[in-house]
């Protein structure tokens, strides 16, 4: 009993630790621990909507804009830059170079521009996750990153299967230089999975496959190359770029007798096409499977056992296992001294208050000190500490564009920070959505005010949590019940004509909504330095 309160007291210290550890998120997290994607066609989800989504781990921008549609002159080119994904703000060209351009299309549409660009005034949405692949395929003479071929797609493209057409052909034609990156393509019809890395430094082109997810289907793309077997003579559900077998077998990762298994070309030799953040979402979503971590290969995707709603998404990117049996906190037990009323004193044994599933690997190394057989073994959650941003993106073709696209955006932690709405008809965001925190402590920047208050409330989870999850639920709840009267407001000012007043409407109604989440996590912080004001 002793060791499990001295457990609880290195807990307790570790946690203090962690507060001042932001600056050194990236030495504590594995570089290769990317992004989560889930996904859901519209007769997968319970109200008819196609989804999207998104936690972008890592140290990416969290600052955004709304880029307006522009018309463009015919002599026009579109620049692309290095390294703007990793900029504080708009204007910030520290470290920025020119890579190269293209040419410009005549017209574009307006779209979302974040970190990773993710939807447009069409209602075309996309996740993105690095799936890594081999480093081999990388060609640093290519000029596409993923994000540029994003941002293009989102300008040009009204359908997830004309965005994937494009991005492919683009990669193929001018080089694609990233590593292994998967997109969840969506608009308010079609899901699209789709997956492309380089071509090797002797080949100016890229690998891709896309595939079509059936409509009633949900899909999970985690770190790791997950689109198996490609029809080639499907046309419909199946895309990829030119010559991918010949080019897959020159190369040597294909023998051209074997069935041919996009991940199997694309991946590390000996590594599996699936993570337990995938293996999770499809057990959880699709249990009569049985499927296992012992699998050489899991399903692309699943028909769920039961529809997936708005609240659902947000709670499996909110995922971190606990009550399972990969749930890291399930040992950190302490024991309490009670006295009953006849003065009868006993032994409780309860969960420490301390115990969360978001220990810095140091915290992580001091907890199993000395527990031999019984180390805690590490998992990696859907919902992690170091999240630049996440977001659920519903797609719904009953509802003009502008009400129909929302982006329900949440910076910081997901399993802490609230969802907001950005709608596909916003035309501004708040001054505090355009700049980001990650590069130093800003207190102007939206992401520290949720941060601040997440990280407190980590010192004491236990009691932490009281106060932040009733809040996220609270929210969500106000957003449920006020959508419905957006929607029909809007949809009576399209039906009128009067489309400026209809995103005038939407933009002021997301700056109020994100102002009351701010003040809100602005008092939860005071509650907390209240709670420990005589310490940890």
């Amino acid at each position: 009993m002793k060791k499990k309160v001295y457990t609880a007291f290195i807990c307790l210290c570790c946690a203090v630790v962690s507060l001042f550890a932001q600056e050194r998120v990236v030495e504590l997290t594995n570089p290769n621990e990317s992004c989560t994607s889930i996904a859901a066609g519209k007769l997968a989800t319970t109200d008819g909507s196609v989804m999207t989504s998104q936690t972008c781990d890592g140290t990416s921008r969290t600052w955004m804009e709304v880029v307006p549609a522009q018309h463009w002159p015919d002599t026009a080119k579109l620049d692309l830059y290095w390294d703007l994904r990793h900029t504080e703000s708009k204007n910030d060209r520290l470290g920025v170079k020119l890579k190269g351009s293209i040419p410009q299309v005549p017209y574009t549409f307006a779209y979302l521009n974040t970190g990773y660009p993710c939807m447009n005034e069409k209602q075309l949405a996309m996740g993105e996750t690095t799936i890594v692949g081999r480093k081999e395929l990388r060609n640093p003479k290519g000029l596409f990153h993923i994000e540029d071929l994003q941002g293009i797609a989102l300008q040009r493209c009204s359908t997830a299967r004309e965005a994937v057409l494009l991005m492919g052909r683009l990669a193929e034609q001018y080089g694609y230089r990233d590593g292994g990156e998967c997109l969840t393509v969506a608009d308010k019809r079609e899901l699209w999975f789709f997956e492309i890395t380089g071509a090797g430094s002797e080949d100016m082109g890229a690998l891709w496959v896309a595939r079509r997810i059936p409509d009633d289907h949900v899909t999970v793309s985690a770190k790791t190359p997950r689109i198996s077997d490609v029809d080639f003579g499907d046309k419909d559900n199946y895309m990829y770029s030119e010559g991918l077998k010949e080019k897959a077998r020159k190369l040597g990762y294909w023998d051209g007798k074997e069935p041919f298994k996009f991940w199997k070309v694309i991946h590390e030799t000996g590594k599996k096409p699936f993570t337990i953040r995938d293996f999770f979402v499809l057990k959880t979503l699709a249990p009569s499977l049985n499927l296992t971590m012992d699998m050489e290969e899991l399903p692309l995707s699943v028909k769920p056992e039961q529809n997936v709603s708005l609240a659902d998404m947000n709670r499996l990117l909110r995922e971190t296992y606990e009550g399972t049996e990969w749930d890291m906190t399930k040992d950190m037990m302490v024991t309490k001294k009670i006295k009953d009323k006849d003065g009868t004193e006993r032994d409780t044994i309860y969960k420490s208050p301390l115990a969360q599933n978001w220990m810095t690997n140091d915290m992580f190394e001091f907890l199993n000190a000395g527990r031999g057989e019984k180390k805690i073994e590490k998992q990696r959650t859907i919902s992690v500490v170091w999240c630049a941003y996440s977001f659920v993106i519903q797609c719904r073709d009953w509802l003009p564009d502008e009400v129909g696209g929302v982006c329900w955006w949440s910076e910081d932690n997901p399993g802490e920070s609230p969802r907001v709405p950005l709608f596909a008809g916003m035309t501004d965001v708040p001054e505090s959505f355009k700049v980001c925190g990650h590069k130093r402590y800003r207190p102007d920047a939206a992401l520290w005010t949720y941060r601040r208050t997440n990280r407190l409330a980590q010192v004491s989870w236990g009691h932490g949590r009281k106060l932040i999850e009733p809040a996220v639920l609270s929210f969500e709840q106000k957003a449920a019940d006020e959508m419905p009267l957006i929607e029909n407001k809007v949809s009576a000012l399209i039906r009128e004509g009067k489309k400026d007043e209809a995103q005038a409407y939407l933009t002021r109604y997301s700056f109020d909504f994100i102002y009351s989440t701010l003040r809100c996590w602005e008092e939860m912080e005071g509650q907390l330095w209240h709670k420990f004001g005589r310490g940890f």
